[in-house]
C-alpha cells in the first residue's frame, strides 16, 4: 500500500489531520496508467481532438497529491510499499497471466482466466525500472488503449462489464494480488472513471449527462468520500474551465449531495464555501449559473442546515439589500418544504419571522426600500409565473411589515405597494399575500389602505352629445370686434381714447365663452375672445372690477376645467377634416397669458396681482389633476414674465404673500410630477419678485411707457400651452443668485418663509390650515406637511396659536389619511414646544365631552414628555378655578359663558389622559398633586349641586353623557388603578365605600377610608402628599383645607408621616388650623390632636377598655351589640401600629363566634370587626392568631353570597384574611371579590382556599358539612358547592371524614339543588349525584 510522505502531512489543513484515518486517495503516476490503459476514450471536456491529451489531464488531477489510503491499510510495510511511484505502476500494470482482477463501473469485481503476452513484456520492464514510464512514448501509451471508445450505457450492463485485465505469471498474481491490493485497484480505478466523467460533463447530451449523474450517484453512496473529493479537487484544477462546464458540475454536484444520507463535515464546509463564491458570480449564463450554485447550497441544507440558516441570517441582516441568489435560495426554502426535516423547517419558519422583525429598520432606508420595491415590480422572463426570489420578498416584505410597529409607515409602504403595476395576475397574487400577512397583525391598517386604494380608481369619463351652435356668425361677430380693437389700438391717441362700449362688450364675450361647450375645443372661439378683452384692456376706461371678475372666473372655467388633451382629441375623430386639437389647445393656453400679462401691464399694482390670483386660487386648489396643472402654469407663466420685465410696482407689501406661498408650497408636494415642477418654478420666481421688491436702493427702471406690451404672437415666449411636458429652468436663466430655482421644495418654501413677515407667515400657517379640509387627500397631506414646516421653522412668535389649534382640531375630523392626519397632529406637538397654555385653554372648549379626535389632540399635545408634565400642570391650575354659577340651573354649554364649566372640562380631560400612553409618567410623577386636587374637585361638584331631582337626572341619562359627579369619581378610580395604588382601590371597592363620594354629608368619611387604607397598605407616596397638603391647609378654598385636614388626621397613623414632618410641626399645625373659619375643619383638628402620636399613654387606657368592651358583645340589644362592635373597631383603629396587643385573640375568638348569628347587623358587625383586627396584626402576632384567621376563611367564603347587603363586610374581611396569609395573585383574588359572580369565580375562591390551606383541609371540610344545616338556603348551596369542588378532587380524604349522616345530608343536599332556578347549578348538582354514588359504592367495598 503507498502511504502519505511526510511531507504531505505537514502540508494539510488541521482539519484534514483530524480526518486522515479515512479513504483519502491522492494520484500517481500509476493511476495515469490506469487511465491510459483501460478507461474508455471519451471525448475531452474541453475540446482537445485526441484522447491521449484528455488522460494526460487526468493524469495532472490525480498526480498533484500522494495517495492516501486507510488505516487498516497502512499497518502494512511490504517492499510494495516502499517502492517507487513507478515501480508500484509497474507492478500493478504487469499483474497480468493467471485469474486477473475485473473491475466494472459498480464497483464490482470478478476474477478471470486471461493472457496477454503483447502486454507482459511491457509490464516486466516497467515494473523492473521506475525511469521507464516516463519515456514511454505516445504511441505506447495509446497501444495501451486497446479497448474501442464505448458509450456510457454500455458500461452499466452487469452482463459485459466494463473491466480491467491485470495479467502475470501465475507465480507473481499469487504474491502481487493480495485482497487488500484488489481494493486499492477498485478505488483508483473509479477515481479515474469519476474524474474522466466529470470531465467529458461539458459535451454531453441530456441522456448522457443523466445518465453520468445517475452513475456518480451510485457511486457516491458506496463510496461518498471519493467522489466527494474527485469533484472538489477537479473543481480546484480547474479553474479554466467553462461557465456551462461548471454549471453542469454544479447541477450533477447537486444530485449528487442530495443522493447521500450523511455528508461529512469537511464536504459540508467545501462545497458551502464553493457554492457561496459562485452565487453572485456574473457569467454569460445570468441567473441559471447563479441558481445552479444556489442548488449546491439548498442540498447541503439537510446535512449543515445550522451553518447554512446562519449564513443567510448574517447576509440577509447586512443594511444591503441582498443579492437575487441569497433571494433565491430563500425562496426555495420556503416553498419546497421537503428540503429541510420538520424540525428543521419549523426552526426556519422561526428564523424568517426573527429576520422580518431585525429588519424593520430597513424600511426607514431610502436605498434598502427602494431595492425592494425594485426587485418586486420588475419583469421577470416570464410574467406568467414568479421566480423563487420574487415569491419569496412578496412574504418577507410582508412579515416586514407585520412586524412593524408604525402605523403610518405601514400604511404608506402598503400604498407605495398597491400603486405598483397590476397587469398580470402573478403581480396580483403576491401583492395580495403581502397585504394578508399585515393583515394578519394589523388588519385595521390593511383595510384601510385597501378601502383608500378602492375609492382612487379612476373615474370613467362619459362623453356628453355634441351640439354645435351657428359658428358662421360667431365668428363673424369676433372678426369684427378684432378689427375695431385693432384700428382704435393703432390709431394716435388710443389711450386717450373712451370706448364707451367696453362694458357691453365684455358681457357679450363672457357669455360667449359661458356658451362654448365644456367637454369638446373644436374652435378658436375662446382663444379670440380672449385677446379681445386683452387688447380692450388698454382702452379707457378701466374694466368695472364687478365684470372683470365675472369675466376671469368665467374665462377660467371654461378653459381649466377642459377635458384632457387626449379626450379633447378623441372628441374630432368624428370629423372628416379634425381640427389640430393640440395646436389649438396651446393657443389658447397662450391667450390667457397673454391676457394676464396685458391685464399687468396696465396696472402693475400689487393689488391688480393679488386680484387675478385670488381667481386662480379656486383652480389650483381643484380635486382635478389638470385643472391644477393649467392653474398653475399660469402662475408661472404670470411671475416669470414679472420678474424678468421687472415692471411690478413695489412700493406697496404684497397681500396675502403668504397664502400665495403657501399655495405654491402645497402644489410642490402635488401627486403629479409636472405639477411640482411648475410649482417650484412658480416659487422661485416670486421668490425673485421679493427679492426684487427689497432691494434698496431702488434701481432705475424703464418707464412703462417704453416696455412694449406683449402682443398675441410674442406672448408664445412667456407661455407654453402644452400640457404634456414639465418646463425646466433655461440654463442661461441660471445665475449665482438663482439658487433657488437649484433647491428642493422644502428647502425653496423655507428660504422664501425667511424672507416673510409675520403676518405674512400667519397667513401663510392659517392657508395651510384650511388645506386640511380639503377633500383630496394629497392637498391634506401636502397641506399637513407644509404646516408641520412652518411651525418647526417660526412656530415660536406666532400668536392666535389658540384658534390656529381649534381649526386644526375642526378639520381633524375630516382628515381621512392616517399620514396626513398624523402630520397635523405633529404640528400640535410643535406648538406645544413654546403655546401650551393658550392651547390648553382653546382645546378645553371641546374637552366636554372628549371624543377620539380631540383626545388624539390632547395625546400629540403631550407626545414630548416635558411637554406632557406642563399639560397637566395647567390643567391642574384650569380644574382649580372653581367659581360658583350664580345660576345652577343654567344649561348653557359655553364655557365663557360658564366659566366654572372649564373646571369641569379640566377635570375630565385629566380623567382621559390618565390612560394616554404619552401622559403614562407624567401623571405618575404628578400623582400627589392630582390626588389632592381631584377630592378637592369632587367637593367642588357637590357644591355645585348638579341634577338631583328625578327629571333633571332622567334627562342627564338620556343626553348619553356622563355627570361630573361620576366623572370625578371616575378620575379618582382611574388615578389609583393606573399608578399601581391598586391595593388602595381594593379597599375602598370592597367596602362599597366609593358611594360615599356622592355626598357632601358623607364626603369627609370618604376621604378618612381613602387615606386609612393608603395608611394600611404602606403607600409609597405618603411623604409625597405630605408635602403637599402643607400648602393646601393654607389655601383660600375651604374645600382645599378641608381636604388636606381629612386626609392629615389619617397620614398621622403612618410612620412615613414624620419622615417628613416632626411631631412638633404637625402638633403646630393641627393647633393653627384650630383657628379655621370652618368648624368641619376644627373638629377634624381636634380628632387629630387627640391621635395618640401625641398620647403615649392613650394606648394602655384603650387597651384597658377592651375587656369590657368585649362582654358587650353579649347583650340581646342588638344595635347595643352592634355599636359596641364597631366601637372595638374604632378602638383598634387608634392605637394604630400598636394593635390590641394580647387582647387580640380574645377579640377574635368573640369576633368569630357571632359570624353565624342570625342577626343581619351583628353578623355584618362582627366581620367588619374580625377585618379591622386582621388589619391590625403583624407576623410577630399572627403566630397565634393564624388558627383563628384559617377557621375564618370557609365561614366568609360562604358568607360572600348573603343576601343581606350589610353583610357585604364578609368580601372585605375575606380579601385582608387573605393578604394578611400571603395569598396569590392578590390582584386576581380582589377583581374576583369585587366584579365576578357565578360558577367560576366560586371555583376560583375554593382552588385558592385549598391551595394555601392544605394543612387545614380537614377543618375547611367539617365546616362545610356544618354549614349544610344552615337556614339559609343560599349559603346552604354555597357551601354543597365547596363540598362538591372538594370531592371532585380529593374524593379519598373526603370519603374518610364523613360518615353515613354527613353522606345521607349530601344526599339530600344535591337532591334539591337539582331544583335550582340556576341552570348551572342543577347541572352541577346531578353530575356531584353521580360522583357521590360512584365514591359511596367504591367506599363500601
Amino acid at each position: 500500500m503507498i502511504r502519505p510522505s511526510t511531507s504531505h502531512r505537514e502540508c494539510l489543513r488541521p482539519e484534514d489531520q483530524e480526518t486522515d484515518m479515512r479513504p483519502h486517495w491522492g494520484h500517481t503516476s500509476s493511476t495515469r496508467m490506469l487511465t491510459q490503459a483501460h478507461v474508455p476514450n471519451l471525448p475531452s471536456s474541453d475540446g482537445a481532438g485526441s484522447t491521449s491529451l484528455s488522460l494526460e489531464g487526468c493524469c495532472r488531477h490525480w498526480s498533484h497529491c500522494d495517495l492516501r489510503v486507510r488505516s487498516g491499510h497502512q499497518r502494512r510495510a511490504s517492499a510494495q510499499d516502499r517502492a517507487s511511484p513507478s515501480v508500484r505502476i509497474g507492478l500493478a500494470i504487469g499483474t497480468c497471466g493467471s485469474p486477473a482482477l475485473s473491475l466494472n463501473m459498480d464497483g464490482q469485481q470478478s476474477n478471470r482466466s486471461h493472457s496477454r503476452s503483447s502486454t507482459d513484456g511491457t509490464s516486466s520492464a516497467l515494473s523492473h525500472n521506475p525511469r521507464i514510464l516516463s519515456h514511454v512514448s505516445v504511441s505506447t501509451k495509446e497501444s495501451l488503449c486497446t479497448k474501442e471508445p464505448q458509450d456510457y450505457a454500455s458500461l452499466d450492463r452487469q452482463s459485459h462489464p466494463a473491466t480491467i485485465m491485470l495479467c502475470s505469471s501465475k507465480s507473481s498474481q499469487a504474491s502481487l494480488v493480495s485482497k487488500e491490493h484488489q481494493l486499492f485497484m477498485e478505488e483508483a480505478y473509479n477515481s479515474a472513471i469519476c474524474f474522466k466523467m466529470l470531465q467529458d460533463i461539458a459535451t454531453s447530451d441530456p441522456l448522457q449527462l443523466k445518465y453520468i449523474t445517475k452513475k456518480l450517484k451510485k457511486m457516491a453512496q458506496r463510496t461518498p468520500n471519493l467522489v466527494m473529493e474527485t469533484i472538489h479537487d477537479y473543481f480546484k484544477d480547474n479553474a479554466e474551465i467553462s461557465s456551462r462546464h461548471r454549471f453542469r458540475l454544479f447541477q450533477v454536484l447537486q444530485a449528487v449531495i442530495g443522493a447521500l444520507d450523511v455528508l461529512e463535515e469537511i464536504w459540508q464546509r467545501n462545497f458551502m464555501q464553493l457554492a457561496l463564491e459562485h452565487m453572485t458570480k456574473s457569467t454569460e449564463l445570468d441567473d441559471i449559473y447563479q441558481d445552479a450554485a444556489s442548488n449546491v447550497l439548498l442540498a447541503l441544507c439537510r446535512h449543515s442546515w445550522p451553518a447554512v440558516a446562519k449564513h443567510l441570517e448574517t447576509e440577509l441582516l447586512t443594511g444591503v439589500f441582498p443579492h437575487r441568489s441569497l433571494l433565491f435560495v430563500m425562496g426555495v426554502l420556503s416553498s419546497q418544504e421537503e428540503l429541510l426535516k420538520k424540525e428543521d423547517r419549523e426552526s426556519w419558519k422561526e428564523l424568517l419571522s426573527q429576520m422580518a422583525r431585525k429588519s424593520v429598520p430597513f424600511l426607514n432606508t431610502d436605498v434598502w426600500s427602494k431595492e425592494l420595491l425594485w426587485s418586486l415590480t420588475k419583469s421577470s422572463r416570464t410574467q406568467q409565473e414568479h421566480t423563487p426570489e420574487k415569491a419569496f420578498l412578496f412574504t418577507y416584505y410582508g412579515l416586514i411589515l407585520q412586524a412593524e410597529e408604525d402605523s403610518s409607515n405601514i400604511r404608506t409602504h402598503l400604498k407605495t405597494l398597491l400603486e405598483t403595476s397590476h397587469q398580470w395576475p402573478k403581480q396580483r397574487e403576491g401583492i395580495a399575500l403581502t397585504v394578508g400577512l399585515v393583515a394578519v397583525r394589523h388588519l385595521d391598517d390593511a383595510w384601510a389602505i385597501l378601502e383608500q386604494f378602492g375609492r382612487s380608481t379612476p373615474i370613467k369619463w362619459s362623453l356628453q352629445n355634441l351640439s354645435l351652435k351657428d359658428e358662421t356668425l360667431k365668428q363673424s361677430f369676433l372678426t369684427a370686434i378684432m378689427m375695431l380693437v385693432g384700428a382704435i389700438s393703432r390709431s394716435e391717441g388710443a389711450h386717450s381714447y373712451e370706448f364707451s362700449q367696453t362694458s357691453e362688450l365684455l358681457e357679450c364675450l363672457t357669455t360667449l365663452m359661458e356658451k362654448e361647450p365644456q367637454d369638446t375645443l373644436l374652435t378658436s372661439i375662446r382663444q379670440q375672445a380672449i385677446h379681445i378683452v386683452a387688447s380692450l384692456s388698454a382702452l379707457r376706461p378701466p374694466m368695472d372690477v364687478d365684470k372683470k371678475s365675472r369675466l376671469l372666473s368665467v374665462c377660467f372655467r371654461s378653459i381649466f376645467a377642459l377635458p384632457l388633451l387626449d379626450a379633447l382629441e378623441k372628441h374630432s375623430c368624428l370629423f372628416l377634416e379634425p381640427p389640430n386639437i393640440q395646436g389649438l389647445y396651446s393657443q389658447t393656453m397662450e391667450a390667457v397669458d397673454h391676457m394676464l400679462q396685458c391685464f399687468m401691464m396696465q396696472n402693475p399694482t400689487v393689488n391688480e396681482l393679488y386680484f387675478l390670483l385670488s381667481h386662480l386660487y379656486v383652480w389650483l386648489a381643484s380635486e382635478k389633476a389638470h385643472e391644477r396643472q393649467r392653474a398653475v402654469h399660469r402662475c408661472m407663466i404670470l411671475f416669470k414674465f414679472l420678474h424678468c420685465k421687472r415692471c411690478l410696482e413695489t412700493k406697496e407689501n404684497f397681500r396675502r404673500m403668504g397664502q400665495l406661498v403657501a399655495m405654491l408650497g402645497i402644489l410642490c408636494q402635488d401627486s403629479d410630477r409636472t405639477i411640482q415642477c411648475l410649482s417650484l418654478e412658480a416659487m422661485g420666481h416670486l421668490y425673485q419678485l421679493l427679492m426684487q421688491q427689497k432691494e434698496v436702493p431702488e434701481m432705475e427702471r424703464e418707464t412703462r411707457q417704453e416696455l412694449a406690451l406683449p402682443d398675441a404672437p410674442g406672448a408664445a415666449f412667456w407661455s407654453s400651452g402644452d400640457q404634456r411636458g414639465a418646463l425646466l429652468i433655461p440654463q442661461d436663466m441660471a445665475s449665482k443668485n438663482d439658487s433657488i430655482f437649484f433647491m428642493s421644495s422644502n428647502q425653496a418654501t423655507k428660504e422664501i418663509m425667511s424672507h416673510l413677515a409675520m403676518t405674512e407667515l400667519t397667513d401663510l400657517i392659517w392657508t395651510a390650515i384650511d388645506g386640511l379640509g380639503s377633500t383630496s387627500s394629497s392637498w391634506v397631506q401636502a397641506a399637513a406637511d407644509l404646516l408641520s414646516l412652518a411651525i418647526q421653522e417660526h412656530g415660536d412668535n406666532l400668536a392666535t396659536v389658540g384658534k390656529m389649534g381649534q381649526a386644526i382640531h375642526h378639520h381633524l375630523c375630516a382628515i381621512q389619511m392616517p399620514q396626513a392626519k398624523e402630520s397635523a397632529l405633529h404640528v400640535i406637538t410643535l406648538l406645544a414646544r413654546n403655546h401650551i397654555p393658550e392651547l390648553v385653554a382653546a382645546f378645553l372648549d371641546f374637552s366636554t365631552p372628549l371624543d377620539s379626535h380631540s383626545f388624539r389632540l390632547w395625546r400629540a399635545l403631550g407626545a414630548e414628555e416635558p411637554a406632557s408634565h406642563l399639560v397637566l400642570t395647567v390643567l391642574m391650575a384650569w380644574m382649580q378655578k372653581r367659581p360658583l354659577p350664580s345660576s345652577a340651573s343654567d344649561s348653557s354649554a359655553c364655557p365663557v359663558e360658564k366659566p366654572h364649566l372649564r373646571s369641569l372640562a379640566a377635570m375630565n380631560t385629566i380623567h382621559e389622559l390618565q390612560f394616554a400612553r404619552e401622559f403614562k409618567k407624567a401623571v405618575r410623577d404628578t400623582f400627589p398633586q392630582l390626588f389632592l386636587a381631584l377630592l378637592a374637585q369632587m367637593h367642588y361638584i357637590m357644591e355645585l349641586n348638579q341634577p338631583t331631582e328625578p327629571e333633571q337626572e332622567q334627562k342627564a341619562q338620556e343626553s348619553a353623557m356622563p355627570s361630573p359627579q361620576s366623572t370625578s369619581l371616575e378620575a379618582l378610580k382611574s388615578l389609583l388603578s393606573t399608578t399601581g395604588h391598586w391595593h388602595d382601590f381594593a379597599h375602598l371597592e370592597l367596602q362599597s365605600a366609593w358611594e360615599h363620594f356622592t355626598s357632601i354629608h358623607t364626603y369627609p368619611q370618604a376621604v378618612g377610608l381613602l387615606a386609612r387604607a393608603m395608611v394600611q397598605n404602606h403607600c409609597k407616596e405618603i411623604k409625597a402628599i405630605v408635602s403637599y397638603l402643607l400648602p393646601s391647609l393654607q389655601s383660600q378654598q375651604e374645600r382645599e383645607r378641608k381636604t388636606a385636614i381629612l386626609v392629615l388626621i389619617e397620614f398621622l397613623y403612618s410612620p412615613a408621616l414624620l419622615e417628613v414632618l416632626s411631631k412638633q410641626a404637625a402638633l403646630t399645625v393641627l393647633a393653627q388650623s384650630l383657628q379655621d373659619t370652618c368648624s368641619e375643619i376644627r373638629v377634624a383638628s381636634l380628632q387629630g390632636l387627640g391621635n395618640i402620636l401625641f398620647h403615649t399613654e392613650k394606648g394602655t387606657l384603650l387597651r384597658g377598655q377592651l375587656p369590657a368592651f368585649l362582654n358587650g358583645f353579649f347583650q340581646n340589644n342588638e344595635a347595643v351589640v352592634v355599636g359596641i362592635m364597631g366601637l372595638v373597631s374604632d378602638i383598634l383603629h387608634r392605637l394604630g401600629t400598636e394593635g390590641a396587643g394580647a387582647q387580640s385573640l380574645s377579640i377574635a375568638i368573640n369576633a368569630r363566634y357571632f359570624f353565624d348569628d342570625e342577626r343581619d347587623n351583628i353578623r355584618a358587625a362582627a366581620m367588619a370587626l374580625f377585618g379591622d383586627l386582621v388589619a391590625t396584626m403583624t407576623d410577630r402576632e399572627l403566630t397565634g392568631l393564624r388558627s383563628q384567621v384559617c377557621q375564618s376563611m370557609v365561614p366568609l367564603l360562604l358568607y360572600l353570597k348573603d343576601q343581606c347587603p350589610a353583610v357585604v363586610t364578609a368580601k372585605f374581611a375575606f380579601y385582608r384574611c387573605a393578604v394578611l396569609l400571603r395569598w396569590q395573585p392578590r390582584h386576581t383574588l380582589f377583581c374576583t371579590l369585587a366584579w365576578e359572580t357565578g360558577l367560576s369565580a366560586r371555583h376560583f375562591l375554593w382552588t385558592c382556599l385549598m391551595t394555601h390551606s392544605e394543612k387545614e383541609f380537614s377543618i375547611h371540610l367539617s365546616q362545610a358539612i356544618n354549614y349544610l344545616h344552615s337556614h339559609h338556603r343560599h349559603i346552604k348551596t354555597w357551601a354543597a358547592l365547596f363540598i362538591g369542588y372538594t370531592t371532585c378532587y380529593q374524593p379519598q380524604a373526603v370519603t374518610q371524614m364523613v360518615n353515613d349522616m354527613d353522606t345521607k345530608l349530601l344526599f339530600s343536599t344535591f337532591k334539591d339543588l337539582k331544583k335550582d332556578p340556576e341552570p348551572a347549578i342543577r347541572e352541577f348538582a346531578t353530575r356531584q349525584l353521580e360522583f357521590l354514588r360512584e365514591v359511596s359504592a367504591r367506599s363500601k367495598k
